[in-house]
């Protein structure tokens, strides 16, 4: 029952900790090499969502993202007798959602450090959304796999 909150706090005392070390450490666009050509700290400050999308933000941008993480919460708690793969999954869902609303409430915009050049500046939050979602994929797909081969096996 208390496992799914945990990995959702944890995952954001883990992403507002990474933040607050960057922001100490780095001024807004300052990029420090960590393996150069390859990955760098990067500040970036991002109004919109996912890539820099809806870029300045906008109370219904605001109020969606309200509402997702109340409907994922509700998701959450509902789910006590689901796998432990799913629950770890939504865990980092709603913690890393939660993580980058309180960017938004408390400094206006989403802080993003993490850069591989290659592809746009991310954080934590966002990391462990991307996780969270890729397990739900494979326990869903796992899930109607096994469901389809328990019809095929009746026939």
């Amino acid at each position: 029952m208390w496992f799914l909150p945990l990995v959702a706090v944890l995952v954001l005392c883990l992403d507002q900790a990474s933040k607050a070390v960057v922001l100490y450490f780095l001024s807004d666009h300052q990029s420090v090499p960590v393996i150069p050509q390859i990955f760098y700290l990067t500040l970036v400050r991002n109004t919109g969502i996912a890539f820099g999308f809806f870029h300045g933000g906008s109370p219904l941008l605001f109020a969606a993202i309200v509402v997702g993480i109340l409907v994922l919460s509700l998701l959450a708690f509902s789910m006590r007798s689901e796998s432990f793969s799913r629950r770890l999954a939504l865990g980092f869902i709603l913690g890393g959602a939660v993580g980058n609303l309180t960017d938004r409430l408390t400094r206006g915009a989403v802080v993003d450090f993490l850069d591989f050049r290659i592809w746009p500046v991310f954080n934590v939050a966002d990391s462990l959304i991307t996780v969270g979602v890729g397990i739900l994929i494979i326990t869903i797909f796992k899930k109607s796999q096994k469901s389809d081969t328990k019809v095929t096996a009746t026939f």
